[in-house]
């Protein structure tokens, strides 16, 4: 079984202080970072663009998990590679050929990962799994933090983590949405190996990072 990765995301952290967060979620024992890029038109909110990407990437040397929210995603994805993503993350809703979309990431030399909403079904990733590094899950409507988890999905992490063992992929199950204590041991049971949460890691415990990524990786 892979470990459990803690992917926080910025999307809760203090934006005047952005670099400093960064810094505290790797002291902090962070695996990754999780980007979220919102749009306002395939998402209702706004976030950030490559630039910031780029003016962050100097300070921290984890992983970043970039999580496109946007459309039409394919014309983008080489600028946020440029700007310093390791992991590029797209919806299928988003790009009009998501087969050229994956192959587009992978020429870049980055992961490829494929987010499926709430009522997203795997059928439409399953031929393509080979193809794919990760799977986010979302266990909210994407577009804001803070959100009440969806534990609908959690069938949906069990369909997907019986097809990676029968076909002995090498494949990462993300989760992000309304992670927190009470549903983090539920989210690994079903077989996620990343857990995404925001709120929970800054906010929790009086904002002690590192005991809240500690308490969200045990199960």
């Amino acid at each position: 079984m892979k470990k459990i990765q803690i992917s926080p995301s910025i999307l809760s952290a203090d934006f005047s202080q952005l670099g400093n967060e960064i810094k505290r979620l790797e002291k902090g024992g962070a695996d990754m970072i999780h980007v979220d890029v919102m749009d306002g038109h395939f998402v209702p909110n706004l976030t950030m663009g490559p630039p910031i990407i780029k003016a962050l990437r100097q300070y921290t040397k984890l992983p970043f998990d970039v999580h496109l929210m946007i459309s039409p995603v394919h014309k983008y994805i080489q600028d946020y590679a440029n700007a310093g993503a390791d992991i590029i993350t797209i919806h299928p809703e988003a790009t009009e050929d998501l087969k050229s979309s994956i192959q587009h990431i992978k020429n870049l030399n980055k992961k490829v990962g494929v987010s499926l909403n709430p009522e997203t079904k795997i059928d439409l990733i399953t031929n393509l799994l080979n193809e794919i590094d990760l799977v986010l899950i979302m266990s909210v409507n994407p577009g804001f933090g803070g959100q009440k988890f969806m534990p609908e999905v959690l069938d949906k992490i069990k369909e997907l983590k019986k097809i990676k063992d029968k076909k002995s992929l090498e494949l990462d199950i993300e989760i992000d949405g309304g992670i927190n204590f009470d549903n983090n041991k539920l989210a690994i049971e079903a077989g996620a190996n990343i857990l995404v949460s925001g709120t929970t890691v800054f906010k929790n415990n009086n904002g002690n990072i590192k005991k809240n990524i500690d308490l969200l990786k045990s199960s």
